[in-house]
């Protein structure tokens, strides 16, 4: 869990451990404090950053040292407070759903790891309807008309936003492309399921306006993603006048589907690269074995023994790596091994074969390592 929780009781940690590790969702812990600073000193509560509609929602877990047996409270946040989860009924309920809910403080076991993150799991459930509801009861019939085309999308969540010094949003996270990406890259090192998201912010009763605007969009994916696919550089279709959702989507969908397929297969163009470059510079000392976007070599000029870093970009062979040297024998006066410049500015083409590709970077790094001796030996220190 990390530094400062040395004074969680046992049975908290317990259940704090199995919270943040089993969640499909990474939760984070913002702070943990005591609710008896002058005697015991023992942290029984802390606030737990939840992701919600590609944001975070806060709440405040307030369990007890002293009484283990009982169930935590739980402060929502000030913008939430009619929000009532054991109160609510979600769609289609079981005749005794709600003794079950309700189960989940009375038959607390402290003794049962499992506790919080159910509990956890299904408030969060609850909130995703109580946003669903907020947002369901907004007096605009372009955004009933919108929801109603897409409410039926797995994953689909809502958010009512209120502002203090301008009109209200609602918010839509969309989640796009039905496929497993994590199936889909060998050796996976992802314990998340990567995805990504459509970003929707509608403004709110502007009933003056005679056509309605676009919506502001922006396409979201887990930080993980990158390693694999950046969005960053992808331009969204145009929102057409007269344009819903439903009719936005699928062409979307289609061309990121391409993408992401085009993604998987260029790891293994890297890694032919990669390849290719240990038969001009010898074994790699270090590779990235999943993504192929790293790879590191030993080398020598005379006396001088060095690294080769190279940094392989997504979009490989469109762009072209980045280089670096390192000294295995100069070091600065901080003792940090003396580096290059970052490199690009070598001979290269995309249409090439793999092999002429790092011939072509061997004979460059042949010249450049004379270059980069003569800087180390400039009165650096050496060893």
């Amino acid at each position: 869990m990390g530094a400062g929780t040395e004074n969680v009781p046992p049975f908290i940690g317990a259940q704090l451990s199995h919270l943040l590790s089993h969640s499909r969702l990474t939760l984070k812990i913002d702070q943990l404090w005591s609710s008896d600073k002058y005697n015991s000193g023992l942290i029984d509560r802390f606030t737990l950053l939840i992701p919600y509609c590609l944001d975070f929602i806060k709440w405040d877990i307030i369990f007890d040292a002293e009484s283990p047996n009982v169930a935590p409270d739980v402060i929502f946040g000030p913008e939430d407070e009619h929000f009532h989860p054991f109160h609510m009924s979600p769609p289609s309920v079981e005749p005794n759903n709600n003794n079950n809910n309700s189960s989940l403080l009375s038959d607390w076991n402290y003794k049962d790891p499992k506790c919080l993150l159910n509990f956890i799991q299904f408030l969060r459930g609850q909130y995703v309807l109580y946003q669903a509801k907020r947002v369901g009861e907004v007096d605009d019939g372009r955004l009933k008309f919108e929801i109603s085309t897409i409410v039926s999308r797995e994953g689909l969540e809502m958010h009512m936003c209120s502002f203090v010094d301008k009109s209200e949003e609602v918010k839509f996270a969309v989640p796009l492309l039905d496929m497993n990406i994590n199936k889909m890259v060998s050796g996976c090192p992802w314990r998340q399921s990567q995805k990504i998201y459509l970003q929707v912010v509608y403004p709110v009763g502007r009933k003056y306006m005679s056509a309605p605007s676009a919506p502001r969009l922006k396409l979201v994916s887990s930080s993980e993603l990158k390693a694999l696919y950046s969005i960053d550089d992808v331009k969204l279709p145009p929102w057409l006048n007269g344009m819903c959702l439903a009719e936005y989507l699928p062409n979307l969908e289609e061309y990121l589907e391409k993408q992401v397929l085009e993604a998987v297969s260029l790891i293994d163009v890297r890694r032919q690269f990669i390849e290719a470059l240990a038969d001009e510079l010898g074994r790699p000392v270090e590779a990235d074995p999943v993504f192929c976007r790293k790879a590191t070599f030993l080398s020598a000029s005379g006396v001088l023994t060095f690294l080769v870093h190279f940094v392989i970009p997504t979009q490989f062979p469109k762009q072209q790596p980045v280089i670096m040297l390192q000294s295995s024998q100069h070091f600065n006066a901080q003792m940090a091994p003396l580096k290059s410049r970052p490199m690009s500015d070598y001979p290269w083409s995309p249409r090439w074969e793999p092999s002429l590709m790092a011939e072509r970077i061997f004979e460059f790094l042949v010249d450049e390592a004379l270059n980069f001796k003569g800087q180390c030996s400039e009165g650096q220190l050496q060893l």
